[in-house]
């Protein structure tokens, strides 16, 4: 066994959906996230087609006397029972080994179809490389493989997230090498209301690359559904790089400033949301058009949010807005149900009924179609109307297909929401437009 430790990895992500887009691969970035906790770092992602000859190349490239070679390479998918799964004959290939038959594999699938009858295919799923050891697999019948390659550990793992990842845990992280003395930490700041070319803007020098040459902590942006994440990464002696982290975070809240900074760890805009309405035991209800429940279930997607959020209607037709949230008639003829009038009344209506300290209403045109010149697909207005302060209404225009006008609707209102929460509600979010 090499004594070096693991500094380096790369990810192969294999079979014709996830190349065709028929799948999202979410194996890779979870295995990213969890390898650079460990301190690895991972060089590439690459995604395989069920391909023998492809998926032999691509173990090659990370392996041997490669430029590319890694210590840690991951294979995820293609163990299955049929023809097209052939990640254990492309690593028997690169190993130049026969497949033979592992017993205590074969005895797990006799034990896992224990009273039916077992398919002659599933007993491919018990051979491995002669060099290379199974590895057991609580939720399926795929075991994984490990194999040494010159220097290079090569796990192969099903690609079910539901059976990859607690075989991660148990089989690849108590294996990992790490350097002696030292440590990969990370921070999260995740904002919002703020694009992400503003906040490397205001972030300046703190995101040049070089950094990491100095041994100074590198700094970079991610964004995802209209939150910003700064990502921080700092490498060495665990107390070191942590005082280092921790001082780099400090400089970005400056240059950011508080009140676009969600919280001092990876949450969602939900969840910080939620808190701040716990903190100050107040209650939430919810008044939805074009976004049709869509916020209501960001909020309880997050576990304990009954304790806040009352609940809420879908009023997606003019009578409804009408009959169940009180929207006077003469509005919706005057101004239509895409207004500043109709969105307020929405939320006078959702407060007044559910008795409850805040009420968010969101309306608009989600497209593809409905759109005007005046009033173009993507024009959302989100009203907020709270016990004891004025009902303030927000026009916006979002841009995208309509998954993504409806995300950014229910997020913004969210955003809405924490602005008055944190008393800064005179500031402007992403997106926002002027009254016209």
């Amino acid at each position: 066994m090499p004594a070096d430790p693991h500094r380096s990895a790369a990810i192969l992500s294999i079979g014709d959906e996830i190349t065709l887009g028929q799948t999202l691969d979410t194996n890779s970035r979870w295995l990213s996230q969890r390898l650079l906790d460990a301190g690895v770092t991972v060089r590439e992602h690459v995604t395989v087609p069920d391909d023998l000859g492809a998926l032999t190349r691509a173990i090659e490239r990370f392996t041997g006397a490669s430029a590319d070679r890694v210590d840690l390479l991951i294979l995820t998918g293609g163990l299955g029972p049929t023809a097209d799964d052939l990640t254990r004959d492309a690593l028997a290939g690169v190993l130049r080994e026969p497949l033979v038959d592992d017993p205590q594999a074969l005895a797990d699938l006799r034990r896992i179809f224990a009273g039916r009858d077992m398919p002659v295919a599933n007993l491919v799923q018990a051979r491995r490389p002669a060099s290379a050891e199974c590895l057991a697999n609580p939720h399926g019948t795929a075991p994984g493989l490990h194999a040494l390659f010159d220097t290079t550990d090569i796990f192969c793992l099903p690609g079910p997230p539901r059976e990859m990842q607690p075989m991660f845990e148990g089989h690849v992280l108590p294996y990992l090498r790490r350097a002696p003395g030292e440590s990969v930490v990370t921070r999260v700041l995740p904002t919002f209301g703020l694009g992400e070319s503003e906040v490397a803007r205001r972030l300046g020098d703190l995101m040049d690359r070089a950094r990491e040459w100095a041994n100074l902590p590198l700094v970079g942006t991610t964004a995802s559904n209209g939150v910003v994440s700064i990502r921080i990464r700092a490498t060495g002696d665990q107390h070191a790089a942590a005082r280092a982290a921790d001082g780099v975070a400090d400089q970005c809240r400056g240059l950011v400033r508080p009140e676009w900074i969600l919280s001092d760890s990876d949450r969602s805009l939900a969840a910080v949301v939620l808190d701040l309405l716990r903190e100050r035991r107040q209650t939430l209800a919810l008044a939805e058009s074009c976004t049709g429940g869509l916020l209501g279930s960001m909020l309880t997607e997050v576990p304990g949010s009954s304790d806040v959020l009352w609940g809420g209607w879908i009023t997606y037709a003019n009578t409804a807005k009408a009959s169940q949230l009180g929207v006077p008639r003469a509005i919706l003829d005057a101004h239509g149900a895409v207004s500043a009038a109709c969105a307020r009344s929405m939320a006078e209506g959702a407060l007044r009924q559910s008795g409850c300290d805040h009420a968010l209403a969101i309306t608009g045109i989600a497209g593809p179609a409905g759109g005007t010149e005046s009033k173009p697909v993507g024009t959302v207005w989100i009203a907020l109307a709270s016990g004891g302060g004025p009902t303030i209404a927000r026009r916006f225009l979002f841009m995208g297909d309509r998954q993504n006008v409806r995300v950014w609707s229910a997020q913004s209102a969210l955003g809405l929401l924490r602005l008055r929460l944190i008393g800064r509600e005179d500031c402007a979010l992403l997106r926002e437009r002027e009254l016209a």
